[in-house]
C-alpha cells in the first residue's frame, strides 16, 4: 500500500455502498494502482431524512482518486445500481459500461439530465471479455426480476473474482435463458479466488421460485376473476413479468392498459431492444372505462404505496381509472422493508372501496429476483471459490451467508461493511483498513452530507418544532410557534413567552444589558424554557433582530 491505500501489487475490494444495508450499491476493485468501480446506485429516503427522496453513497475515497478509476461497470438497470449515474458519473469522468437494455435506460436518464457527450457510455453487445488496466471483464448472464441480469467475472493477476451482481436460479425466466449449470461448473474448474454474493434472501429456505410459475398462477387467477375489472400492480422493470402479464390479457380476452409513465418507458426500452415484441396495443384510460369490466387489465405503477404513484391515486379516487365495490387488485410483487405502512395505507383505501385484493401471500403471483439458501448452496458448489464476501444485504443477512457458505464449504469467509478495505489477495483474506463510508441526500436541488446541519436540524424541527423570536428596535418582542402540541394554549403561551422575553432583557446588568448578543441569549432562553414548562417540548429557538 502507498499513498493512502492505493492498490500495488495486491487485489483489494471496498464497498462504498450495498453493504450493511440493501440498496446504494457501489463497490470497488483495486489492483496494480487502479481502481474498477462496480455499480453506482441510490436508495430512497425514508422518515430518517425529512424532505429527502434519494440518498447516495459518499464517494469522497473515490473522488479524492479520480486520476487512478478506470470505468465503471453497471450489472443490471435497477435504481439501486444505476440511479446515481446522473449526479455522479460526470465529477468521476470516467467511461460507464453496459449491456444494450441498461445502457438504454442509462442513456434515458443522462438525456434527461442534459448529460449526453458529456458522460462516455459504451454499450457492451457480447460476452467476450474487455480490458480496462489490469481488470479483463466479462459479463454473464443470470436471472433476475429485469432484463439483462447479469454476474460479472474480473479476471485480475491474483485471481478470477465473480461478482454475482442481483441474482437468482430460474428455470424458466419466461426473459433470457436459464442459468447454465455446466458452464458455471466450468468456471469453477479454472478457478475462482473469491465470490463477491447477493445475501438478499439468504434467510429464505427455499428457492426464489420461477417466473413460469407466476405466469401459471396470474393466469389461473385472472381467469378466476371472470366478468370483473382488474388491476395489476407489479415492479415496472419487471420485463418477464410484463411479458406474462400480456400473455395472460390475451388468454383471457382482456385488452391491457397502462397506468403509470414507468410501464411506459420500460415498455418502449424493452422493445427497443428485442424483448416484448408481441406485446398488444394498449388502450388509453378512456377506452378502459368504457370496456365492460372483464374486458380489460389494467397495468399500474404504485405497488410499494408510493403516494404520487397510479395505484395510490386510484385508492383515493383522484385517477382516471376509478375503482369500485368488486375490482379486484392483483399485488404481484413483495412489500419491500421500509414500506409495509405506505402499502397498507393504500391497501386500506382499496378496501374501503369494496376492491378485491390478493397478494403473494395468497396466491404465488411473484417470486423474488434474489437468491434463497439452495440457489446460494449450488453456486457455491459449482464456483468453489476460495472466500466468499457476503453483499447486498444488512449486517444480519452477510453474517448468515458467511455461516451458510462455511458450512458449505467454502474454505473462508469475510464479512465486510460499507468502508472496509479487504485485501483478497495475496495471502489469507481479510480487512487490512477503514475508509470514510458514509451518505449523501438529494435535498431538492443540492447533494448535501445526511448528517449535515440542515438534515439534523429538520429532524429537531419535526420532532419538537420550531419557535421565532422577534427583537425590535423599540423593544417589542414577538413570538411566533410552529408545529407546537398548545391549539387552544397557543395565544396564552404566545403571551407568557413575550412577558418572560421582556424581563429576562430588562433584568440583564451592566454592558450585557447594551449587548446585542446577551440580549438575544436572554430572550432564546426565555422562551425557550416557556415553550418547555408550556408543551414539555424543547422546540428549536430562532431570534431575529428587526428594525
Amino acid at each position: 500500500m502507498k499513498n493512502d491505500f492505493t492498490p500495488e501489487n495486491e487485489l483489494l475490494f471496498l464497498a462504498l455502498g450495498g453493504s450493511g444495508e440493501i440498496g446504494m450499491n457501489v463497490n470497488l476493485y483495486g489492483c496494480k494502482g487502479r481502481w474498477l468501480m462496480v455499480d453506482l446506485g441510490m436508495t430512497f429516503s425514508g422518515n430518517e431524512y425529512p424532505g429527502v427522496d434519494l440518498v447516495f453513497a459518499d464517494l469522497q475515497f473515490i473522488e479524492e482518486r479520480a486520476e487512478d478509476l478506470l470505468g465503471i461497470v453497471l450489472t443490471h438497470a435497477h435504481e439501486d445500481h444505476i440511479g446515481a449515474v446522473p449526479y455522479f458519473a460526470r465529477d468521476l469522468g470516467v467511461p460507464l459500461y453496459a449491456t444494450p437494455f441498461t445502457a438504454d435506460l442509462v442513456h434515458r436518464k443522462l438525456e434527461e439530465a442534459g448529460l449526453v457527450g458529456e458522460v462516455e457510455l459504451i454499450v457492451v453487445e457480447g460476452y467476450d471479455s474487455f480490458a480496462l488496466g489490469p481488470f479483463d471483464i466479462a459479463y454473464l448472464p443470470l436471472a433476475h426480476s429485469i432484463a439483462e441480469g447479469h454476474a460479472l467475472l474480473i479476471d485480475t493477476p491474483f485471481g478470477r473474482v465473480f461478482h454475482s451482481g442481483d441474482w437468482k436460479l430460474d428455470e424458466e425466466p419466461i426473459i433470457g435463458d436459464p442459468a447454465n449449470e455446466a458452464e458455471l461448473r466450468a468456471i469453477g474448474d479454472e478457478g475462482v479466488l473469491a465470490l463477491v454474493c447477493d445475501s438478499t434472501n439468504v434467510f429464505n429456505p427455499e428457492a426464489s421460485g420461477s417466473e413460469g410459475g407466476v405466469r401459471d398462477a396470474l393466469m389461473a387467477e385472472v381467469a378466476r376473476h371472470a366478468g370483473k375489472r382488474v388491476v395489476v400492480s407489479t415492479f415496472a422493470s419487471n420485463v418477464a413479468r410484463l411479458h406474462t402479464l400480456a400473455e395472460v390479457a390475451i388468454a383471457t380476452g382482456r385488452q391491457l392498459c397502462m397506468a403509470g409513465r414507468s410501464l411506459d418507458r420500460i415498455l418502449e426500452v424493452g422493445q427497443a431492444n428485442g424483448y416484448l415484441s408481441h406485446f398488444p396495443e394498449t388502450v388509453d384510460f378512456q377506452t378502459a372505462m368504457t370496456l365492460p369490466r372483464g374486458e380489460v387489465m389494467i397495468l399500474a405503477t404504485g405497488g410499494q404505496g408510493e403516494p404520487r404513484a397510479a395505484l395510490a391515486r386510484m385508492a383515493e379516487g383522484n385517477h382516471p381509472i376509478e375503482l369500485a365495490a368488486g375490482d379486484v387488485v392483483l399485488f404481484s410483487s413483495r412489500t419491500i422493508p421500509g414500506n409495509e405502512l405506505a402499502v397498507g395505507a393504500v391497501q386500506n383505501r382499496l378496501a374501503a372501496r369494496g376492491v378485491v385484493m390478493v397478494t403473494d401471500r395468497q396466491v404465488d403471483i411473484h417470486v423474488s429476483g434474489h437468491p434463497g439458501r439452495p440457489e446460494l448452496q449450488a453456486l457455491y458448489a459449482w464456483l468453489r471459490p476460495e472466500v466468499l464476501v457476503p453483499v447486498h444485504g444488512e449486517i444480519r443477512h452477510m453474517h448468515e451467508q458467511a455461516r451458510l457458505g462455511l458450512a458449505s464449504g467454502v474454505p473462508q469467509a469475510v464479512v465486510q461493511k460499507n468502508g472496509d478495505i479487504v485485501r483478497l489477495a495475496p495471502g489469507k483474506a481479510g480487512k487490512i483498513a477503514e475508509v470514510a463510508a458514509g451518505r449523501l441526500v438529494l435535498d431538492g436541488d443540492i447533494i448535501v452530507p445526511a448528517d449535515g446541519e440542515a438534515i439534523t436540524m429538520r429532524r429537531r424541527i419535526a420532532r419538537d418544532g420550531l419557535v421565532v423570536v422577534t427583537l425590535a428596535r423599540s423593544g417589542a418582542v414577538g413570538v411566533h410557534g410552529v408545529g407546537l402540541p398548545l391549539d387552544e394554549d397557543y395565544e396564552a403561551f404566545v403571551a407568557e413567552a413575550q412577558a418572560d422575553a421582556l424581563r429576562a432583557i430588562r433584568d440583564l446588568k451592566g454592558p450585557a444589558g447594551r449587548e446585542q448578543g446577551a440580549i438575544t441569549e436572554a430572550a432564546r432562553l426565555a422562551v425557550r424554557r416557556a415553550a418547555t414548562r408550556w408543551s414539555g417540548k424543547r422546540p428549536q429557538i430562532r431570534v431575529l433582530t428587526i428594525g
